[in-house]
């Protein structure tokens, strides 16, 4: 307790997504890796032995972090230090471990694979959202609320509406995550400054060797691209690529979670509250939304982290420089343990979620009155009024009521001065039915319900068998 520990992965993050980034899931990709060169070299006919590959296979999770440790500090580099704590554990294969490769080998190609590993957390974690956010929208696509522009009372839409608003902004982002995993690329087997030149020598200038080499290394690494072309590392857009991602997703669960807090301040909707949750130390009554304020400062902490690899991209020297390394080991890590939290988090709130509709209903009559007095006008005229005559005493009975509300504090009365008025042969009933919600929600219910059963339906049918994350939140 005496030494800073990263919030994100003693509060906020999942298990699984903390092991992506730990050390063991590091350093056995690096010797997964350095199994594979071996593999690959000796199914090209360099003089490789199967007993050395099966020590270096027997090894791959055996490794002596303490000795890993000193030989780092001897060396001041991370991954000489590891060749060599490998090299302990198989003395027959010393010599051949790492054979033609450059530390990029080991430390791009992991990445890579991180990237790809974490983005698969993602997707899971984003998909049981998705389908969270659409069973609500279409549980509630038909509940009329007041719609806000400005944050003033605005035409009615729905609350599945606004949800649906929610939901189509995950929906975007999920389809730009599709579009990140067809750029994953393995970095290859390109040597120092990616021209390959050390292989060239180890297979006597055989171009087709080389190339061979570099396609088998990547197919027992589970990939069936490469990078073309790279310097010693791979093109740090990637990097770039995968946290605006990450950025896009932030940015949804933050606005989504605000409409939630301004929603829970109108007492509309609240998210869970723990039975022995407390919201204040002082204020013993208060419902603070806790979870989506925890969303909301995440979301900031992801969306400013994007900055991290967008600058380290444009500033690399030719085939490569150091400041990337530092950045990257904080920036992309931390990115995708801020995501995966915020998911989990909006997971959490969306399986407890609670609308109030007849709060929502009261909000609605102090406003609609004004709302409706288009509609109130039309039907008055159908029934023989004056419309200029018309026009001008709902204007008037709309400004005294308007007094009413922001001046002495009391109810929205236009109703019954209209029907007191003379110039309006309307009945009470009549008024009544002219403000009935539904009436003003327009197609907001269909809306919803077409988009969810073309759009959202098509991507959860291809997650039906893990559509099952339930989320307890450790704070």
């Amino acid at each position: 307790m005496k030494e800073y520990q990263n919030p994100l992965t003693t509060r906020y993050a999942s298990k699984e997504m903390s092991y992506v980034f730990s050390p063991d899931y590091k350093f056995t990709t690096w010797r997964k890796l350095w199994v594979a060169l071996a593999e690959a070299q000796k199914e090209l006919g360099l003089p490789i032995e199967e007993a050395q590959l099966d020590e270096m296979r027997a090894q791959i999770e055996n490794i002596d972090y303490a000795m890993a440790k000193v030989k780092e500090k001897e060396f001041r580099h991370d991954v000489m230090a590891h060749i060599h704590t490998y090299g302990e554990v198989c003395p027959s294969a010393k010599g051949i471990i790492h054979w033609g490769a450059t530390s990029a080998y080991v430390g791009d190609n992991t990445d890579v694979i991180q990237i790809r590993a974490a983005s698969e957390e993602i997707e899971h974690k984003l998909v049981n959202l998705i389908e969270r956010v659409a069973k609500f929208a279409m549980e509630y696509r038909s509940q009329p609320t007041l719609g806000f522009t400005h944050f003033q009372p605005a035409q009615l839409t729905t609350v599945g509406k606004r949800a649906g608003l929610w939901l189509q902004d995950l929906v975007l982002d999920y389809e730009m995550l599709m579009d990140l995993k067809k750029m994953y690329r393995f970095r290859g087997v390109k040597g120092t400054t990616g021209t390959q030149a050390s292989y060239m020598k180890l297979f006597d200038n055989d171009h087709d060797q080389v190339k061979a080499l570099e396609a088998k290394v990547a197919e027992k690494m589970g990939f069936d691209q490469t990078f073309a072309l790279t310097g010693q590392t791979y093109t740090r857009k990637l990097d770039s690529f995968a946290l605006n991602v990450l950025g896009g997703i932030a940015q949804s669960l933050h606005k989504i979670t605000n409409d939630i807090r301004l929603l829970q301040h109108l007492k509309e909707v609240e998210e869970p509250f723990g039975k022995n949750q407390i919201g204040s130390s002082a204020m013993a009554y208060k419902r603070n939304p806790m979870r989506s304020e925890r969303i909301s400062a995440l979301a900031k902490f992801v969306i400013s982290n994007t900055m991290n690899p967008a600058l380290v991209e444009a500033t690399q020297w030719f085939e490569r420089t150091l400041d990337d390394s530092a950045n990257k080991r904080l920036a992309v890590a931390q990115g995708y343990l801020a995501t995966d939290a915020i998911l989990a988090i909006g997971i959490n709130i969306f399986d407890g979620l609670v609308v109030y509709p007849e709060v929502i209903h009261k909000h609605i009559m102090e406003e609609l009155p004004f709302i409706a007095t288009e509609n109130i006008l039309m039907e008055a005229v159908k029934k023989g009024g004056d419309r200029q005559e018309l026009h001008e005493a709902i204007r008037v009975l709309s400004m005294e009521a308007g007094a009413e509300v922001k001046v002495k504090g009391k109810s929205n009365d236009l109703m019954d001065r209209i029907i007191a008025s003379d110039h309006f042969d309307l009945t009470e009933a009549e008024l009544k039915d002219i403000l009935n919600p539904k009436k003003y929600t327009g197609r907001s219910a269909e809306q919803v319900q077409e988009y969810v059963e073309t759009v959202v339906k098509r991507i959860l049918d291809a997650y039906q068998d893990q559509l099952n994350v339930h989320v307890e939140l450790s704070i």
